[in-house]
Protein backbone atom coordinates (compact mmCIF):
# COMPACT_ATOMS: atom_id res chain seq x y z
CA UNK A 1 0.00 0.00 0.00
CA UNK A 2 0.43 3.54 -0.06
CA UNK A 3 0.67 6.13 2.50
CA UNK A 4 0.92 9.38 3.50
CA UNK A 5 3.22 10.42 6.65
CA UNK A 6 4.33 12.71 8.46
CA UNK A 7 7.63 12.33 10.62
CA UNK A 8 9.76 14.30 12.98
CA UNK A 9 12.74 13.77 11.43
CA UNK A 10 14.36 13.17 7.58
CA UNK A 11 16.49 10.77 8.38
CA UNK A 12 14.19 8.18 9.36
CA UNK A 13 14.24 5.09 6.78
CA UNK A 14 10.89 4.72 4.99
CA UNK A 15 9.77 2.40 2.61
CA UNK A 16 9.42 2.96 -1.27
CA UNK A 17 6.35 4.71 -2.26
CA UNK A 18 5.74 6.05 0.88
CA UNK A 19 4.72 10.09 0.34
CA UNK A 20 6.48 12.00 3.78
CA UNK A 21 5.96 15.34 5.04
CA UNK A 22 8.00 16.59 7.75
CA UNK A 23 7.44 18.26 11.49
CA UNK A 24 9.54 18.90 14.16
CA UNK A 25 7.56 20.47 16.80
CA UNK A 26 9.17 23.50 16.60
CA UNK A 27 8.48 25.24 13.41
CA UNK A 28 4.66 25.76 12.11
CA UNK A 29 3.42 22.37 10.63
CA UNK A 30 3.59 22.14 6.79
CA UNK A 31 0.18 23.15 4.47
CA UNK A 32 -1.98 20.44 3.41
CA UNK A 33 -1.47 17.79 5.80
CA UNK A 34 -5.21 16.38 5.09
CA UNK A 35 -4.39 13.06 3.76
CA UNK A 36 -1.43 12.31 6.37
CA UNK A 37 -2.14 8.52 7.78
CA UNK A 38 0.62 7.52 10.25
CA UNK A 39 2.27 10.39 12.43
CA UNK A 40 5.23 10.07 14.44
CA UNK A 41 5.08 12.44 17.09
CA UNK A 42 8.06 15.10 17.52
CA UNK A 43 9.98 14.40 20.79
CA UNK A 44 9.61 16.50 23.74
CA UNK A 45 8.29 19.44 22.03
CA UNK A 46 5.86 19.90 24.05
CA UNK A 47 2.22 20.36 24.12
CA UNK A 48 1.44 21.96 20.08
CA UNK A 49 2.46 18.43 18.36
CA UNK A 50 -0.33 16.35 20.04
CA UNK A 51 -2.76 19.28 19.06
CA UNK A 52 -2.03 18.00 15.60
CA UNK A 53 -4.02 14.98 16.07
CA UNK A 54 -7.38 16.08 15.78
CA UNK A 55 -6.27 17.96 12.69
CA UNK A 56 -5.75 15.12 10.58
CA UNK A 57 -8.93 13.79 9.51
CA UNK A 58 -7.40 10.93 7.30
CA UNK A 59 -5.34 9.68 10.29
CA UNK A 60 -4.89 5.88 11.27
CA UNK A 61 -1.75 5.84 13.70
CA UNK A 62 -0.11 7.67 15.43
CA UNK A 63 3.21 6.92 16.77
CA UNK A 64 4.95 8.19 20.24
CA UNK A 65 8.76 8.18 20.82
CA UNK A 66 7.41 8.24 24.59
CA UNK A 67 7.08 5.48 26.71
CA UNK A 68 4.28 7.31 28.79
CA UNK A 69 0.92 8.24 26.90
CA UNK A 70 -1.38 8.90 29.57
CA UNK A 71 -2.08 12.72 27.90
CA UNK A 72 -2.38 11.45 24.47
CA UNK A 73 -5.22 8.95 24.74
CA UNK A 74 -7.92 11.93 25.15
CA UNK A 75 -6.68 13.35 21.74
CA UNK A 76 -7.21 10.32 19.75
CA UNK A 77 -10.22 10.55 17.26
CA UNK A 78 -12.56 7.18 17.24
CA UNK A 79 -11.06 4.19 15.41
CA UNK A 80 -7.09 5.91 16.09
CA UNK A 81 -4.63 3.44 16.79
CA UNK A 82 -1.40 4.65 19.07
CA UNK A 83 1.48 3.04 19.64
CA UNK A 84 4.04 4.06 22.51
CA UNK A 85 7.96 4.42 22.43
CA UNK A 86 8.02 0.95 25.36
CA UNK A 87 11.91 0.34 25.19
CA UNK A 88 13.51 3.35 23.47
CA UNK A 89 13.83 5.26 26.96
CA UNK A 90 15.18 1.83 28.99
CA UNK A 91 18.85 2.45 28.78
CA UNK A 92 18.49 6.64 29.51
CA UNK A 93 16.36 6.06 32.22
CA UNK A 94 18.37 3.79 34.12
CA UNK A 95 21.49 5.45 33.43
CA UNK A 96 19.88 8.47 34.74
CA UNK A 97 18.22 6.59 37.63
CA UNK A 98 21.35 5.38 38.48
CA UNK A 99 23.45 9.14 38.06
CA UNK A 100 21.05 10.41 40.67
CA UNK A 101 21.98 7.62 42.78
CA UNK A 102 25.29 8.11 42.43
CA UNK A 103 25.55 12.22 42.97
CA UNK A 104 23.31 11.18 46.17
CA UNK A 105 25.06 8.58 48.08
CA UNK A 106 28.81 9.93 46.71
CA UNK A 107 28.08 13.79 47.35
CA UNK A 108 28.92 14.95 44.63
CA UNK A 109 27.04 18.25 44.82
CA UNK A 110 29.20 18.88 47.98
CA UNK A 111 32.69 18.27 45.79
CA UNK A 112 31.46 20.19 42.67
CA UNK A 113 30.68 23.11 45.31
CA UNK A 114 34.33 22.78 46.74
CA UNK A 115 35.74 22.51 43.52
CA UNK A 116 34.33 25.82 42.48
CA UNK A 117 35.76 27.28 45.67
CA UNK A 118 39.62 25.50 45.46
CA UNK A 119 38.64 23.29 48.84
CA UNK A 120 40.36 20.42 50.06
CA UNK A 121 38.45 18.55 52.10
CA UNK A 122 37.92 15.18 52.61
CA UNK A 123 35.21 13.01 54.11
CA UNK A 124 34.51 9.24 53.18
CA UNK A 125 30.42 8.90 51.90
CA UNK A 126 27.81 6.52 51.53
CA UNK A 127 27.80 4.07 48.56
CA UNK A 128 25.11 2.34 46.33
CA UNK A 129 26.69 -1.18 47.04
CA UNK A 130 24.93 -3.10 49.84
CA UNK A 131 22.25 -0.63 50.07
CA UNK A 132 18.74 -1.81 49.80
CA UNK A 133 16.62 -0.44 47.36
CA UNK A 134 13.24 -0.92 46.58
CA UNK A 135 12.18 -0.29 43.13
CA UNK A 136 8.59 0.56 42.58
CA UNK A 137 7.60 0.03 38.90
CA UNK A 138 8.90 -2.92 36.88
CA UNK A 139 8.19 -2.14 33.60
CA UNK A 140 11.11 -2.22 30.96
CA UNK A 141 12.58 0.76 32.48
CA UNK A 142 12.43 -0.57 35.52
CA UNK A 143 14.12 -3.71 34.54
CA UNK A 144 17.18 -2.04 32.87
CA UNK A 145 17.10 0.06 36.46
CA UNK A 146 17.39 -3.21 38.31
CA UNK A 147 20.26 -4.49 36.05
CA UNK A 148 22.50 -1.61 36.85
CA UNK A 149 21.28 -1.32 40.51
CA UNK A 150 22.40 -5.53 40.40
CA UNK A 151 25.69 -4.85 38.64
CA UNK A 152 26.80 -2.24 41.47
CA UNK A 153 25.70 -4.97 43.98
CA UNK A 154 22.70 -3.17 45.60
CA UNK A 155 20.33 -5.33 47.00
CA UNK A 156 16.68 -4.79 44.83
CA UNK A 157 13.25 -5.43 45.82
CA UNK A 158 11.08 -4.90 42.82
CA UNK A 159 7.65 -3.76 43.27
CA UNK A 160 4.66 -3.25 40.52
CA UNK A 161 0.97 -2.60 40.50
CA UNK A 162 0.61 -6.52 41.39
CA UNK A 163 2.76 -8.93 43.12
CA UNK A 164 3.76 -11.36 41.09
CA UNK A 165 5.01 -13.79 43.30
CA UNK A 166 6.80 -16.37 41.05
CA UNK A 167 9.09 -13.35 39.37
CA UNK A 168 9.74 -12.52 43.10
CA UNK A 169 7.80 -9.19 42.67
CA UNK A 170 5.63 -7.34 45.56
CA UNK A 171 2.46 -5.73 44.83
CA UNK A 172 2.20 -1.78 45.95
CA UNK A 173 -0.23 -2.69 48.61
CA UNK A 174 2.67 -4.47 50.17
CA UNK A 175 4.57 -0.97 50.67
CA UNK A 176 3.51 -0.24 54.05
CA UNK A 177 6.00 -3.10 55.47
CA UNK A 178 8.59 -2.35 52.75
CA UNK A 179 9.24 1.13 52.89
CA UNK A 180 10.71 0.91 56.53
CA UNK A 181 13.17 -1.58 55.44
CA UNK A 182 14.46 0.69 52.59
CA UNK A 183 17.91 3.00 52.26
CA UNK A 184 16.38 4.03 48.60
CA UNK A 185 13.69 3.98 46.98
CA UNK A 186 13.15 4.81 43.29
CA UNK A 187 9.86 5.40 41.68
CA UNK A 188 9.29 4.70 37.48
CA UNK A 189 5.62 5.16 37.26
CA UNK A 190 3.05 6.52 35.20
CA UNK A 191 0.77 9.50 36.20
CA UNK A 192 -2.40 7.29 37.10
CA UNK A 193 -5.18 7.44 39.39
CA UNK A 194 -3.47 4.60 41.16
CA UNK A 195 -0.11 6.52 41.38
CA UNK A 196 -0.71 9.67 42.33
CA UNK A 197 0.36 10.68 45.67
CA UNK A 198 1.60 7.09 46.52
CA UNK A 199 4.43 8.48 48.71
CA UNK A 200 2.29 10.96 50.81
CA UNK A 201 3.30 11.79 54.40
CA UNK A 202 2.53 8.69 55.77
CA UNK A 203 4.63 6.92 53.51
CA UNK A 204 7.72 9.11 53.35
CA UNK A 205 7.60 9.42 57.57
CA UNK A 206 7.72 4.98 57.09
CA UNK A 207 11.21 5.35 55.69
CA UNK A 208 14.56 5.20 57.97
CA UNK A 209 16.08 8.20 58.54
CA UNK A 210 18.55 9.32 55.96
CA UNK A 211 16.68 7.36 53.01
CA UNK A 212 17.43 8.66 49.05
CA UNK A 213 14.12 9.24 47.55
CA UNK A 214 14.60 8.83 43.60
CA UNK A 215 12.06 9.88 40.86
CA UNK A 216 12.43 9.23 37.30
CA UNK A 217 8.67 8.77 36.21
CA UNK A 218 6.04 11.33 36.80
CA UNK A 219 6.38 13.91 39.57
CA UNK A 220 2.66 13.09 40.63
CA UNK A 221 3.78 10.16 41.83
CA UNK A 222 5.14 11.77 45.16
CA UNK A 223 3.15 14.33 47.35
CA UNK A 224 5.71 17.42 47.19
CA UNK A 225 4.59 19.26 50.22
CA UNK A 226 5.63 16.12 52.29
CA UNK A 227 8.81 15.39 50.45
CA UNK A 228 9.78 18.99 51.23
CA UNK A 229 8.93 18.85 54.71
CA UNK A 230 11.18 15.58 55.19
CA UNK A 231 14.20 16.81 52.96
CA UNK A 232 14.13 20.75 54.81
CA UNK A 233 15.01 18.72 58.05
CA UNK A 234 17.83 16.61 56.56
CA UNK A 235 15.50 13.26 57.99
CA UNK A 236 15.22 12.38 54.20
CA UNK A 237 16.74 13.13 50.29
CA UNK A 238 16.03 13.29 47.12
CA UNK A 239 17.00 12.51 43.72
CA UNK A 240 14.48 13.94 41.09
CA UNK A 241 14.00 14.24 37.03
CA UNK A 242 10.37 14.76 37.58
CA UNK A 243 8.65 16.68 40.27
CA UNK A 244 5.05 17.78 40.84
CA UNK A 245 4.45 20.83 40.03
CA UNK A 246 6.45 20.37 36.73
CA UNK A 247 8.30 23.08 35.70
CA UNK A 248 9.23 23.55 39.38
CA UNK A 249 8.55 27.27 39.77
CA UNK A 250 11.84 29.27 40.26
CA UNK A 251 11.42 30.44 43.63
CA UNK A 252 10.17 26.86 45.20
CA UNK A 253 12.18 25.94 48.57
CA UNK A 254 13.06 22.33 46.91
CA UNK A 255 15.43 24.03 44.29
CA UNK A 256 17.72 24.98 47.56
CA UNK A 257 16.91 22.29 50.20
CA UNK A 258 20.28 20.36 51.18
CA UNK A 259 20.73 16.57 50.25
CA UNK A 260 18.39 17.67 46.98
CA UNK A 261 19.33 16.77 43.44
CA UNK A 262 17.21 17.90 40.29
CA UNK A 263 17.28 17.59 36.94
CA UNK A 264 14.42 19.06 34.47
CA UNK A 265 13.07 16.29 33.05
CA UNK A 266 15.70 14.95 31.12
CA UNK A 267 16.33 11.03 32.19
CA UNK A 268 14.67 9.79 28.55
CA UNK A 269 16.83 12.27 26.41
CA UNK A 270 20.01 10.77 25.87
CA UNK A 271 21.57 10.23 22.60
CA UNK A 272 21.22 6.89 23.24
CA UNK A 273 17.61 7.45 22.40
CA UNK A 274 17.42 9.10 18.94
CA UNK A 275 19.19 6.29 16.99
CA UNK A 276 16.43 3.98 18.84
CA UNK A 277 13.24 6.15 18.08
CA UNK A 278 14.60 6.50 14.35
CA UNK A 279 14.60 2.71 14.00
CA UNK A 280 11.18 2.20 15.68
CA UNK A 281 9.69 4.82 13.46
CA UNK A 282 11.32 3.08 10.33
CA UNK A 283 9.81 -0.46 10.96
CA UNK A 284 6.78 0.80 12.32
CA UNK A 285 6.21 2.26 8.73
CA UNK A 286 7.10 -0.80 7.18
CA UNK A 287 5.15 -2.93 9.09
CA UNK A 288 2.21 -0.54 8.47
CA UNK A 289 3.06 -0.45 4.84
CA UNK A 290 3.01 -4.30 4.61
CA UNK A 291 -0.15 -4.98 6.92
CA UNK A 292 1.61 -6.29 10.04
CA UNK A 293 0.83 -5.67 13.02
CA UNK A 294 2.19 -2.48 14.50
CA UNK A 295 4.99 -3.06 17.79
CA UNK A 296 3.50 -1.61 21.04
CA UNK A 297 0.45 -0.52 20.37
CA UNK A 298 -1.61 0.99 23.20
CA UNK A 299 -4.93 -0.78 24.41
CA UNK A 300 -7.79 1.55 24.40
Amino acid sequence: MSARVLLPWTDIDVPEGVEVAYYDGVSSPPAGLGDVEFYVLPYDRGAEPPKLIGQLPSLRVVQSLSAGVETLVPLLPEGVRLANGRGLHDLSVAEHALALIHAAQRDLPRWFAQQARGEWVREHTRSLADSRVLLVGHGSIGQAIERQLVAAEAVVTRVASRARPADGVHGVAELPDLLPEADIVVLVLPDTPATRGLLDAKALAALPDDALVVNVGRGTAIDTDALLAETRTGRLRAGLDVVDPEPLPADHPLWTVPGVVITPHIAGGSASFYPRAKKLAGEQLRRYVEGEELLNLVEP
